[in-house]
């Protein structure tokens, strides 16, 4: 088991299964990436067509995936939401982008506010967020 940076034994059923599905989304976005150059540069349409429907085929298995995740990891489905189907620009969304943009990037403070960070009393947040 290769892929794990921590003793297999010691990982939770739990952490195993997002690692199976993080490592799928891996290789369905890999599959995506070679089906596309392959169709870009293909001189038979026909053949275009059959490697552009491989391609959108592995685009839904990456997308199944990604669901899968945003359901069983909370920050998942907090991140996609903040993220996806936006109109604006995408790093003029983030509250850290914003943190940085308005304070300079000298400051940590929006890390801080932004991720749930706490310091001091670790029992409370330092802005309104949870752990």
């Amino acid at each position: 088991m290769s892929d794990y940076h921590e003793p297999w034994e010691q990982l939770s059923s739990e952490c195993r299964d997002v690692h199976r599905a993080l490592i799928s989304v891996k290789e369905e976005i890999e599959a995506v990436d070679w089906y596309h150059q392959r169709a870009c540069v293909a001189t038979d349409e026909a053949l275009a067509r059959i490697l552009r429907h491989n391609r959108d085929e592995e685009i839904e298995h990456a997308c199944m995936t990604l669901e899968w995740l945003r359901r069983t990891m909370p920050e998942w489905d907090i991140q996609l939401k903040r993220y996806l189907f936006t109109t604006g620009e995408i790093v003029g969304e983030s509250p850290l982008a914003k943190g940085h943009a308005e304070a300079g990037a000298q400051s940590t403070a929006p890390l801080a506010e932004t991720s749930g960070l706490k310091l001091g009393n670790l029992g409370s947040p330092l802005v309104g967020g949870s752990v």
